[in-house]
């Protein structure tokens, strides 16, 4: 019987089309289930779409249609580009699937009825596109939010909170008891040391404020907040409910990954596990928090005009290629970048040149010597031996390396049998064997040997570009490509015939196409620009009531326990003063030391998180954006801006 493998995405959130930073989950995942496959495990590969919430119910009304009608559209989107980059996945839920529906009522009503969910009153500050709630001592000092850096509102409102405090200890011990739950290592020590160790408090999980949700059946005024709704949907789709566990659930359950980006890593390793305690299921057995795929330096976002869409660059480069790039490009840990100059730059190198070069020379030299007929007298020689030996020793690292998600690592593996097989032909040089008769059965070794190492590269490509190896393994004419058939060199067969050379990726002009591309983006860009209402007119005597400064950063550090939080260290004329900006999503620590800023020098100091701010630096923002505003490195600090 094989073994089960149970893994899931986050299921998207149909708000808007899904870019290519959101589209490399999928097909990370997609990957890794694709291995367990080739391996011989029994899997189930869940992904789908978050369609509840006041952001979703807002944009239907922007859009006069309603909710449902909206999500509908999206979550179509979200299908056709997740099918279109060739993913695998064996269900598809959507949250306002009716079976989803009635599980969540059913969740909500337990943990009610059972005590760990109780009815108050909640008063604060509510991000919207975060869909999270804050207190004034965790709203930057800006009164942004700290996790997305935009505007919140102020909030009250009758709520239903889940008593999280109950089960820290709970949590705790697993995450000790079980080192390999939080993934990667970085991850495990931020929720640990930012959440868990200053202690949890109760989590709202309903809404009174908006309708479009899932009702409290008990109590129909409310709707069911995302956490609750959303991180359900893996055990719902399994058919989960808390009368009835169905048989993929028995089946399936615990997941064995949850693939998720690293900016939701709080609700998936600590609000998840926490429901999943009190329903008394088990615990996925790791929650894998991957990084993000960034535009050169920065995060993708429509105000930035730098978004780019896994269906325009399909059309480009095609579906393996960029494929090839979100997978290859991507470190474990470390956020990966993408930008039209480096994805042709490697289309042209690794795919054209030396992927694609090695397998149409190789079908070619077999032709045109052989016929295209396979044979192999063991006509063995010099360099043989490490060609064989690198196919296996990588094949062996590549297991070692997707079974721990480190895909991108191996795929350099895949990489460096490419590169020691065209290494191997630059050695053996078969059209000068092919110019002595007496070399004829050393050329047929020769190239039975770049053969089997091609048909290693088809095997182990087959999880992350599954149409180019079974190209590749057509122009060899194999179908021995199970993962066994990897386990030594030597398993093609001879006396077949291979097929024609074809261009797997022809190159690129890359002058031509970045010229078409940019074109392109120039034609269409047509910026909204959206801009808060201006603010009631003041006098010239209000405005002098403020004392803005030119001061200088001389030191600064984040702020422990605030992801969004900076410690600045400025110089202002004579003095040195401490203020604590809501920046550091947007600017490291080392960013920042140099700048020339503007104060507001005069306004009250504020503790924040144990720090007296005393002052506030001036910055433009929009929804995604922030810049802080300079001036000029010669103007001395103090000196007043007018």
């Amino acid at each position: 019987m094989s073994e089960k493998f149970y893994i899931t995405t986050a299921i998207a959130y149909t708000s808007r089309k899904p870019h290519i930073g959101n589209t490399y989950e999928i097909v990370l995942t997609d990957a890794i289930a694709r291995f367990k496959r080739l391996i011989g495990n029994d899997v189930f590969f869940l992904t789908g779409t978050d369609e509840h919430g006041q952001k979703i119910q807002q944009l239907a009304e922007e859009a006069c249609i309603n909710p449902q009608q909206y999500v509908d559209n999206v979550a179509g989107e979200v299908r056709k580009i997740w099918d279109l980059m060739n993913t695998s996945y064996d269900k598809f839920i959507r949250t306002t699937d009716d079976y989803h529906v009635k599980a969540i009522q059913q969740i909500f009503k337990k943990l009610y009825d059972q005590g760990d969910i109780y009815k108050s009153e909640y008063e604060g500050w509510y991000c919207v596109p975060c869909e999270s709630f804050f207190t004034d001592t965790q709203i930057t000092s800006e009164g942004l939010c700290p996790d997305c850096g935009r505007p919140v509102q102020k909030t009250k409102e009758e709520a239903y909170f889940f008593k999280m405090s109950k089960y820290q200890d709970k949590l705790m011990k697993h995450i000790e008891e079980n080192p390999e739950f939080i993934q990667p290592e970085s991850r495990k020590k931020e929720m640990v040391n930012n959440f868990l160790k200053p202690g949890l408090q109760d989590l709202c999980v309903s809404r009174t404020s908006f309708t479009w949700g899932i009702p409290v059946e008990f109590d129909p005024k409310h709707v069911v907040y995302v956490w609750v709704d959303a991180l359900s949907n893996y055990i719902t789709a399994l058919g989960y409910t808390p009368e009835e566990k169905g048989e993929l659930y028995n089946k399936y359950w615990p997941a064995d990954a949850h693939i998720i980006g690293k900016d939701i890593l709080r609700f998936h390793t600590i609000y998840w596990p926490i429901m999943l305690m009190a329903l008394g299921e088990p615990l996925p057995k790791q929650v894998f928090g991957h990084p993000w795929l960034l535009n050169g330096a920065d995060k993708m976002s429509k105000s930035k005009g730098n978004v780019m869409y896994a269906d325009d660059l399909v059309e480009k480069f095609g579906v393996d290629a960029v494929r090839y790039y979100v997978l290859h490009e991507m470190p474990f840990a470390a956020d990966g970048t993408i930008t039209y100059e480096t994805l042709i730059s490697r289309y042209n190198s690794e795919l054209a040149n030396t992927l694609g070069n090695l397998v149409n020379r190789t079908i070619a030299m077999i032709n045109k010597y052989f016929d295209g007929v396979i044979t192999n007298p063991n006509a063995d020689g010099e360099f043989d031996e490490e060609l064989k030996s690198t196919c296996v020793k990588c094949k062996e690292n590549y297991f070692k390396l997707m079974n721990s998600f480190h895909v991108a690592d191996a795929m350099d593996e895949i990489w460096t049998i490419v590169r020691r097989s065209n290494k191997y032909i630059d050695e053996t040089m078969p059209w000068v064997l092919a110019k002595d008769e007496a070399q004829k059965d050393r050329l047929a070794t020769v190239l039975y040997n770049l053969l089997e190492s091609i048909r290693f590269i088809a095997v182990m490509l087959k999880p992350m570009m599954t149409k180019t190896s079974e190209l590749i393994l057509d122009s060899i004419n194999t179908d021995i490509d199970t993962w066994e058939s990897v386990s030594s060199f030597g398993a093609l067969k001879t006396n077949v015939k291979v097929g024609e050379a074809h261009p797997m990726f022809a190159r690129i002009d890359e002058e031509k196409m970045l010229k078409e591309i940019y074109d392109e983006i120039e034609k269409n860009s047509e910026p909204e620009i959206q801009t808060e209402p201006i603010k009631p007119e003041i006098t010239i005597e209000d405005f002098e009531k403020l004392d803005l400064r030119v001061a200088k950063v001389v030191k600064a550090e984040k702020v422990e326990k605030a992801d969004k939080l900076l410690k600045l260290t400025v110089q202002l004329g004579n003095e040195e003063r401490v203020v604590v900006s809501g920046i550091a999503k947007h600017y490291s620590p080392e960013e920042m030391i140099g700048k020339n800023v503007i104060v507001i020098a005069n306004l009250k100091p504020v503790k924040l998180r144990g720090i007296l701010s005393n002052g506030m630096i001036l910055a433009a923002a929009d929804d995604e954006t922030l810049k802080v505003a300079e001036v000029d490195k010669d103007m001395p600090s103090g000196t007043q801006v007018r």
